[in-house]
Parts: C-alpha cells; structure tokens; sequence
C-alpha cells in the first residue's frame, strides 16, 4: 500500500533513468556571469557593473565579503584572461571558437578561470561551472561545458600554454599575445613605446594582468593624506609613493565607507593621475598665475585636485566638459571646493572663452585607455587597431586650442591615460610642427621629483610596472609667441 498516496512519483531523466535534480543557484556564479553578459551585451564597462550588482546581494543577504571577494576575482580574473582561456578553450572543441553562442563561451571561461587561475579545487570548478551553465544555459549545452572543462582540468596553466602558444622565437608577439592575454597589436604597440627588450614587455603585460591598489586623493584644502591615513588606519592603508596628497589603500579596502570619501573631501584617483595634475600645476610660470583650465574635465579627479591647488594660490579652476553628464559629475567632484572654480559644458574644439585667457591648461584628452588596462581589462578586447584614427584628429585640435587658450609664457599640459606612441609624441610632435615655433616642450621630469625610471624626457611617461601606476602621458609645453 502506498503511504504517500498524493506524491506523484520523479520521472527519470534521459537514458539514464536517474531522476531529475533542478539545478542549484549559486549566488556567487551566477552574479559574475551577469556581469559578464553586461560587458558583452551592453559594452559596459565591469568597474561600473559589479558594485552595484554586490550592493543588491549584499542587501539580499545572499552576500558576504568573502563572496564579495570571490565574485570579483572572476569577473575580473576572466576578463584579463579572457585571450588565453579563448585559446585553451578553441584547443578543447571540435568547431571554430566564434561558433560557440558567447553565454557558454563566459561559463566556459569562469570555468577555466577556476581551473587554471584559483585555488578553487577541481572537482569543485567544474562541478559548480557545470551547475550555472544548467541554470542559465539549460542540460543541454551544461553537458557541452562539462565536456569541454573536463579536458582542461587535465593539464594546468603552464602545460596549456605551451600547447596552445607558439614559441617565442617563431613568433615572439603572438606568444606574447596568447601567453599574456592581450591583443596582438596591443602587445605591439605597447612594444614600441617601450623601446625596451623582451623583459621590459613582459614584466609590462604582467602588470596589466594585476590586481591594481585602489587609491586615494586628499583634496587640497579639504582633507590630508594624514588625515585618510588616520580615518583608516596603519595596517590597511599606506602613504603614496610619490604624490603627498595619496593614500594607498591594503587589498579589500572600501573607499565609500569613509566619511572623506563621502563627503567628497576625497575620492578615488591613480597615482599617476595625481602626478600629471601635480606637475602642471607645479610648472614654472613668469607672471600671473590666477585662471586655470581643465579643457577635459570629465569625470572630475583632476579637475578636484587642480582646484584645490588653485585655490591655495588665489587662482580661480574653470573645468569644461562637452558632455553635459560628465560635466554633471565635474560637478558633483568639485563642489565644496574652498576657492572660486566654475563648471561648464562647453566642446573644446571650439572653446567658448577668449585665446590668451589661461595661466596654465590641462587637457587630457580622450583616447582608446590602453594605459588603463589593469582596471579596466575589457578595453584590451573592445578596441580596435582603427579606433586610433578617430581619436587622432581630436587629439590635435584639442592641443591646438589648449595653446591657443594659453597666455604667452603660460603652459599646456597635454596628457593621455595610453602609452601609445601615436596618442602622445606623435600627437605633440605633429602640433609643435604645425605652430611656427610658437610653443616649445619644457622638461616634465623635475617636475616629478623622486620618482624613477622617467625615460629621456622632455616628456613624461609611466608605467604600471616600474610605477603601479596607470600609463599616463604628460608632455608640458610652454607658449612662447
């Protein structure tokens, strides 16, 4: 006699007459493939998907810091490594690699990143790989991942690598490419704005391949670098290196959870771009010294840090940014600033202010952020070789009207977040060509007193890896008829 009359009896599930398991959620997983469906689909961008995907699990409950840090570590982890997973995965299957549907190709490749690129115990990575491609991709294709992740799990990194790489000595940038996951002509470009040999390339694309320190700016006049130092405490926060307004934060450190942060007295801002706003400020100047211009303000770290210098000296920070949201967050960066600063939109190519109105320009002008490949690594993958042609007339006609903005005997400071040669010197050589000797380059070195490893200047370019800092470019030009 059956005890349970009204429990209807688990049907099998295939050949195997097993019975049917609904697939488990796991909260961890399946939040790091949303975010990589948003960098896919929407080309966003993760350092803006993920926080606040954590901030709603967190409110859920489904979240702890550890899971936090998890989630991280494969959103990021598989973005940067995404050419070499690629790679390893196109070895694994027995059709080209744009064939595979890319919601299997992200399981796949947190899958391998757990194989390959944690501690995550094996059977664990496959198991809970196989787990989300069941909840988000349905059995069928979870027994393709399953498939494909068993034949990883075989070998570890270093065994793929010297399978699916070629040698260095038969083709030395795509073996860098796929060893170290960056585009080929990345690797390339990157290369020849070394100058350097194959340790200098290497260490670089290692570094982009870091974790990077997050990074605090004290805005002159409204908080020190003693002061955030104190709000966090020794052990999990250290100096900068080289700019006294920073403070670097220990990895897991939350910048939003203190109360300068908050209150806008400071924010999150590289190293690097604290120096180049530092040295233009810090340019020699014969004459006034009372209106500066941030011509690309957008979203505002440099511009907050320029006004507060400004401030300190009686002069007055215009920041101008074309788009109005952007100049919105300008805003938003500099309110609060002690001395007098105005925020507007306006193009700089056609700049809505008088020639010969500034006693010093900054203008950082949009480029393809390839020195910015260590926060942002899905920018390795979204730019195209072509892109540089778009940016490079913009580039030109932004330092044109920087100069023209300038006063005579003023100075320009002409910055990039990219290492690449045809966004900085060609950029500036090409202007200075073009200007009838009306401007000359002023040596930028000095200007960063202490820090190494500043090449043979005039001009100035750092390095993730001999800096921790982002590349950022900065020529100093001074206007001299």
């Amino acid at each position: 006699m059956n005890d349970q009359p009204n429990r209807r009896p688990r049907k099998p599930s295939g050949k195997s007459g097993k019975p049917y398991r609904r697939p488990q959620k796991d909260p961890v997983r399946f939040l790091a493939f949303e975010a990589l469906r948003a960098v896919d689909e929407r080309d966003a961008y993760a350092n803006l998907v993920l926080p606040p995907l954590l901030r709603k699990a967190r409110e859920k409950g489904d979240f702890d810091v550890r899971d936090a840090a998890l989630a991280t570590e494969l959103v990021y982890g598989t973005l940067r490594r995404q050419g070499t997973y690629d790679a390893i995965v196109a070895a694994c299957i027995d059709r080209p690699l744009r064939e595979v549907d890319p919601p299997v190709l992200d399981v796949l490749n947190l899958g391998v990143h757990q194989l390959l690129g944690t501690r995550i115990p094996t059977h664990a990575a496959v198991s809970a790989s196989v787990e989300l491609a069941r909840v988000v991709l349905g059995d069928g294709r979870a027994k393709f991942v399953n498939a494909v992740l068993r034949k990883v799990s075989q070998d570890d990194l270093d065994a793929w690598l010297e399978r699916v790489a070629p040698p260095y000595d038969e083709d030395a940038e795509e073996h860098l490419a796929v060893v170290h996951s960056h585009p080929r002509w990345v690797v390339s470009a990157l290369w020849d704005s070394l100058g350097g040999g194959r340790a200098g390339i290497e260490d670089l694309l290692e570094a982009d391949n870091e974790r990077p320190e997050v990074t605090l700016v004290a805005r002159p006049g409204r908080a020190t670098a003693d002061e955030l130092l104190a709000s966090v405490g020794e052990d999990s926060a250290l100096p900068g290196r080289w700019s006294p307004y920073a403070v670097r934060l220990s990895e897991g450190g939350e910048p939003g959870s203190l109360e300068a942060v908050r209150e806008g007295r400071a924010g999150v801002q590289d190293e690097g771009s604290q120096l180049v706003a530092l040295a233009l400020a810090n340019a020699p100047l014969e004459g006034s010294d009372e209106k500066w211009l941030d011509g690309c303000a957008g979203p505002g770290g440099k511009a907050a840090l320029l006004a507060g210098l400004a401030a300190q000296r009686g002069a007055a920070l215009l920041a101008s940014e074309k788009q109005p949201h952007r100049a919105g967050l300008v805003a938003q960066a500099l309110a609060g600033n002690p001395g007098p600063y105005q925020v507007i939109a306006a193009d700089g190519t056609r700049p809505p202010w008088r020639p010969g109105t500034f006693d010093r320009v900054l203008m950082d002008v949009p480029c393809t952020g390839l020195g910015a490949l260590r926060r942002r690594p899905e920018a390795r993958w979204r730019r195209r070789p072509q892109d540089l042609d778009g940016f490079a007339p913009l580039q030109r006609e932004l330092l044109r009207r920087a100069l023209e903005s300038v006063r005579v005997g003023g100075v320009v400071g002409y910055a990039t977040c990219s290492p690449h040669l045809a966004e900085t010197r060609a950029v500036v050589d090409d202007v200075l060509k073009h200007n009838g000797g009306a401007a000359e380059l002023i040596d930028a070195r000095p200007l960063m007193p202490g820090v190494p490893a500043l090449g043979d200047g005039p001009d100035v370019q750092l390095w993730p890896h001999l800096h921790g800092t982002d590349a950022m470019y900065l020529a100093l030009i001074r206007r001299t008829a």
